[in-house]
């Protein structure tokens, strides 16, 4: 699961990424308005942490450009303004739910796990493609019934190519999507290449109709296994 943190306050956006990454979330940051605006046209998340006191911008109006987008991103406002008015204003705009600060990590952790099973309810929880079928619940993958053990970052890569058949991915936006923020301090994507190895041999071996294909000079494509 991918999360956005929306946050100027240097300490508590280090420690919410350091509690959320603990608990195994793919979790991105963005400390001003012009950086949230920039994450939130290029990528989806499942979750976004949104402040509404930004140094440069109002949080309201990042929520505004979100649901203008017709993203399904949850959203839950985090402010030290706890008043009703931004409340309102905040649900009423579509947030999911509202944290005043300050608030523990467990809470925060709490939240975030609530909406996404009230957004679960409302969606279906498993992908399929050909005779791939991904449970978004329990993470389990079955290839015409049978299920294939999975790490979770090959998972994680699986599902990325799943929502996006046939589009040509460039590998360093597959790394930001499913590593986060700091990928961009490597020196190479040997790792990137590894697991879509690994990934690919699993699914052949277990006879998927689907698979990822390398685009030479461009990228990945997941596409029909080819006969």
């Amino acid at each position: 699961m991918k999360l956005l943190i929306i946050e100027d306050d240097n300490s508590l956006r280090e420690i919410m990424h350091r509690a959320l990454t603990s608990e195994g979330y793919v979790v991105e940051v963005a400390p001003t308005y012009f950086d949230a605006c920039d994450k939130i046209a290029g990528y989806s998340y499942d979750c976004i942490l949104l402040d509404i006191m930004l140094p440069d911008g109002n949080g309201l109006r990042l929520l505004e450009q979100i649901k203008a987008l017709d993203k399904d991103d949850r959203v839950i406002i985090i402010s030290a303004r706890d008043s009703l008015d931004d409340k309102i204003e905040g649900l009423d705009l579509g947030a999911d739910d509202y944290l005043p600060k300050p608030f523990y990590m467990a809470e925060l952790s709490a939240r975030i796990k609530s909406v996404m099973r009230r957004g679960a309810g409302a969606v279906n929880r498993t992908m399929s493609a050909g005779n791939i079928v991904l449970d978004l619940q329990s993470r389990l993958v079955t290839v015409n019934g049978n299920a294939v053990t999975l790490l979770k970052k090959e998972f994680d890569i699986l599902l990325y190519f799943m929502q996006r058949p046939n589009h040509i991915i460039d590998k360093a936006v597959l790394a930001e999507s499913v590593w986060g923020d700091h990928i961009d301090m490597v020196d190479n994507f040997q790792f990137v290449y590894a697991q879509i190895k690994n990934l690919r041999k699993r699914l052949a071996d277990a006879g998927a109709s689907q698979n990822i294909k390398a685009v030479y000079g461009f990228g990945y494509k997941f596409t029909d296994t080819e006969v």
